[in-house]
């Protein structure tokens, strides 16, 4: 199970704070239910990411895993630092496809 998430952040967030706040997301790699993390911002040359500025990938084994992580309470807490600091998110979860 894949669970992405976009940010796109306040504009009157300091360097310092939004680094904080990158920082405490990349820290949910330490759950045990995620399998692994990726993250970074936006880079794209085709100016399509509609205010977008950061990604942020989270790998589940499944997607009770994913569920459990939702409700886990080290989760919530970031939630609540993270909020206040966002124009816009938006997440999308899948099972990925390869071919």
């Amino acid at each position: 199970m894949r669970h992405i998430v976009l940010c796109a952040f306040r504009d009157d967030l300091t360097a310092e704070e939004l680094s904080g706040v990158i920082d405490g997301f990349a820290a949910l790699s330490d759950l045990a239910l995620v399998a692994a993390l990726e993250y970074g911002e936006n880079v794209s040359p085709e100016g399509l990411g509609h205010g977008f500025t950061h990604c942020f990938t989270l790998d589940f084994a499944t997607a009770e895993a994913r569920d459990h992580y939702l409700v886990d309470p080290t989760h919530l807490e970031f939630v609540e630092v993270l909020t206040p600091t966002l124009k816009s998110i938006l997440v999308v979860d899948y099972e990925p496809t390869t071919r």
